[in-house]
């Protein structure tokens, strides 16, 4: 996508970013946030959000077709879980997320330009049905990828309290943890993700599944992406039901979250990175 008309401004959300990086780590070192400071902030993320996903839009539903590929698919989880974390912080003690939130926005929003991804499908563009599909799968797989966020960093804060991090007392680190909402709060807000993350994720493989030939054009096939697809999604029902049944907490179900995470990954991003830049097909 070319804004302004301008081709290297498809950079611009990187820039931004980068951008509001910088401003966030000045702020952490000029101490407390104020409310002024915490409303620019949070309207910085609003204009670097709107900025990439037009770029994101436009480029993946060009006019010629559906163009996609392993780099467009990181960019729009990241930029879901990015939107999912502006919307739940104006509710939600949440600010810990956002330095890890806006640096893997950053980084995925670079991946577009290096690697452009494929036509795909010239029909998927108009098929109303495709898009859905399309929508629902990201927004689950970006709400998810908050989710995983989230556990890394309560399994960092619970390391923390355990004395197993060498943390320096009255550092930066150290304060920021103290900032952290009590490990309870972090645990409850971490299944609120993987509920709505869950269900997302149940109706995207199983229209998957069952609608297959009106969705991709083709009957079902048990390829890697399936059988990912379905190993993430048992993990993830296995670790609500283990939560429901008999309240399954701590660093366990954060080692769950994480390797469910990791099968979603090579679902939807790690097949299409390994016949994109590894075997160099479409």
């Amino acid at each position: 996508m070319d804004i302004l008309g301008h081709p290297a401004s498809g950079l611009l959300p990187s820039a931004l970013y980068l951008l509001l990086l910088l401003f966030l780590s000045f702020r952490s070192k000029a101490g407390n946030e104020s409310a002024a400071s915490a409303g620019l902030i949070q309207a910085f993320i609003l204009l670097a959000l709107i900025v990439h996903g037009i770029q994101l839009h436009d480029s993946v539903f060009a006019a010629n077709g559906f163009v996609f590929g392993f780099a467009q698919d990181l960019s729009l989880i990241a930029w879901v879980g990015l939107a999912f974390y502006w919307f739940q912080s104006w509710f939600l003690p949440i600010s810990s997320l956002r330095w890890l939130a806006v640096l893997f926005a950053l980084v995925c929003s670079l991946l577009p330009s290096l690697f452009p991804g494929t036509l795909i499908s010239p029909k998927a563009v108009s098929d109303p049905w495709f898009k859905g599909h399309f929508i629902v799968a990201t927004i689950s797989v970006g709400l998810l990828s908050l989710a995983a966020m989230h556990a890394m960093l309560m399994s960092v804060q619970d390391r923390a309290l355990h004395r197993q991090l060498a943390i320096v007392p009255d550092s930066r680190v150290a304060h920021w943890l103290e900032d952290l909402p009590p490990l309870m709060t972090m645990e409850s807000l971490l299944f609120n993700l993987l509920y709505v993350g869950f269900a997302l994720l149940s109706l995207t493989v199983f229209s998957g599944l069952l609608f297959s030939q009106t969705l991709f054009g083709k009957p079902l096939v048990f390829d890697h992406k399936t059988i990912f697809a379905l190993v993430s999604w048992f993990l993830f029902a296995g670790l609500l039901l283990a939560r429901w049944r008999v309240g399954l907490r701590g660093r366990a179900a954060i080692r769950w979250v994480l390797s469910a995470y990791s099968a979603l990954l090579l679902a939807y991003v790690g097949s299409r990175f390994v016949l994109e830049v590894i075997l160099q097909r479409v």
